[in-house]
């Protein structure tokens, strides 16, 4: 028998709702026809934002957004997107294929109504390969000054009226690939220079009100050997002289799946659907080393010669996941560009990285998935006026409960098939609700689990994703074959309960602390 003992009274850490984040870009049709649609399209939207992903968003409730790459923000120029739309540039976008033109309709107004809308943080990524330190000084007081200045006046003039208050900003995106092939040494340099450009914002009282988090760009996490040189080096150079200011590292890691060149996202046999979902695990390793690099490399920073000087100061860096998800091998040739759809499979493995989040919540302060409409593990698929859920929004939606709650202690004792262990579990808990999540990963079979608790609870309810064919995804033609649904109730047993978990499934118990008057 399945067995996982939850311990209600010990808590392990808090799950920040920013692990749930989102991530857009210029690529493919994510923004163009996935989010953008304009203000005279028969395609209803709120200014232009088309309103079905508008409102499913809101279902959501996403902590953060980040925008405008990834790769695209390697060649992004902010002015581009401001004023008129009319009498905005058309630049050519080549984005991974990509390949069309583009009239810059959605810019940094946009995004903000966005994310205004869905009440999101927005995430600006800045251009450190084709632009400049003043360019990216210029954009934060665009969208952070609230004093009189020209900036300010100048993003009033465009309709926003008040300061955007943008909390985070990434400094470049893949610096080591398409941000330029930089080494750590290289990018620590320009790294330098652009994080001390970065503007205070101080008040009248002298105090930073709205403190910017600066996040350096991380390494490539597929990347075993580079991703441990890419960390030491960086931080070894940071630490030479005096130290830039630093508030995180960006790390970014794919859940490929390139082993066969004929498989497509929908047709995979049986030893396909294990090899991806094992696959995914990779990322709790790699959150955990990268996690330890850089206490290592913050604790080699040398002691301040002057104790009354900043300089030296080590830094609090958390460590970001900017982007995630499973990126299939059949994507490369799709078109438009990096469009897959979305299986049982990939609801499992989007499900199992998020429970990798919450279990190290205390690791990892930021995530978003990649990518949120019509690209890679997208959660929404569009095409003119046809718009879908995939099963991940459904995870998504279904695991939001785990926002702002605290992870719990859980013991473990699971049956092996073929010396695999097919049952995953998370539990954690708000108010006087306990949340487990039960991933059964077997491919044909049902699995029986108890959950036992330390304290006395009684069942409140139960959600389900699951279809009969593990290879099944939503259409445009038939658009809800997989949906959340109410789950069966389980047996009650001592100390707990025992459930029966469908094949191939993400399920959600949700369970009250009974608490007895004295």
């Amino acid at each position: 028998m399945n067995r996982v003992v939850i311990h209600r009274q010990e808590k392990t850490g808090y799950i920040k709702p920013e692990l749930h984040g989102q991530f857009i870009e210029f690529l493919g049709t994510c923004i163009y026809d996935g989010i953008w649609v304009g203000e005279y399209s028969k395609i209803p939207n709120y200014r232009g934002l088309r309103k079905d992903f508008v409102d499913a968003m809101k279902e959501l409730h996403p902590p953060v957004i980040r925008w405008p790459g990834g790769c695209f923000a390697d060649i992004y120029h902010w002015r581009d997107g401001i004023g008129e739309r009319e009498n905005r540039p058309v630049t050519y976008n080549e984005n991974f294929g990509t390949c069309c033109l583009d009239t810059n309709q959605f810019g940094t107004h946009e995004f903000m109504e966005l994310c205004r809308l869905v009440d999101a943080k927005p995430w600006l990524n800045i251009n450190m390969m084709t632009g400049t330190p003043a360019e990216m000084r210029e954009w934060m007081e665009y969208c952070n000054r609230e004093e009189k200045t020209s900036l300010a006046a100048e993003r009033k003039e465009n309709g926003g009226k008040e300061a955007f208050k943008v909390k985070y900003w990434g400094l470049g995106n893949e610096m080591w690939c398409g941000g330029g092939n930089a080494t750590p040494e290289c990018y620590a340099d320009q790294y330098r220079q652009f994080a001390s450009a970065i503007p205070a914002f101080y008040s009248n009282a002298g105090k930073d009100e709205e403190k910017i988090v600066k996040i350096a760009s991380g390494p490539d996490g597929n990347k075993p050997k580079e991703r441990v040189k890419w960390t030491q080096n960086l931080f070894r150079s940071f630490a030479e002289f005096r130290q830039p200011p630093l508030d995180a590292l960006d790390l970014h890691f794919y859940n490929w799946n390139l082993e066969k060149a004929e498989e497509t996202e929908s047709l995979f046999d049986e030893e396909d659907w294990y090899r991806v979902i094992r696959n995914c695990f990779e990322l709790e390793d790699v959150i955990r080393e990268q996690y330890s690099l850089i206490a290592e490399g913050v604790a080699g920073y040398p002691e301040a010669e002057n104790p009354i000087c900043e300089e030296n100061k080590k830094p609090e860096c958390a460590l970001m996941v900017g982007e995630w998800g499973n990126w299939h091998g059949s994507s490369f040739s799709s078109i438009p560009a990096l469009y897959q759809q979305c299986t049982m499979r990939d609801a499992l493995t989007t499900a199992l990285t998020l429970d990798i989040f919450h279990r190290n919540c205390n690791y990892v302060e930021l995530a978003c998935v990649a990518q949120t409409a019509n690209v890679l593990n997208s959660l929404f698929l569009t095409e003119g006026d046809k718009f879908l859920k995939t099963p991940n929004f459904d995870v998504f939606k279904m695991y939001k409960v785990h926002q702002g709650a605290e992870a719990l202690k859980c013991d473990y004792s699971m049956e092996k098939v073929d010396a695999e262990q097919i049952l995953y579990t998370f539990a954690s808990t708000k108010e006087d609700e306990i949340y487990v999540n039960v991933i059964n990963i077997d491919f044909h079979k049902e699995h029986h689990i108890e959950m036992v608790f330390d304290v006395d609870v009684c069942y409140k309810e139960s959600m389900l994703i699951y279809s009969q064919n593990p290879r099944d995804c939503n259409t445009f033609d038939h658009p809800d074959r997989i949906r959340a649904r109410r789950g069966d109730v389980p047996e009650e047993i001592q100390r707990g309960y025992r459930a029966v978990v469908p094949s191939a499934s993400v399920n959600l118990y949700v369970f009250k602390e009974q608490i007895y008057a004295v």
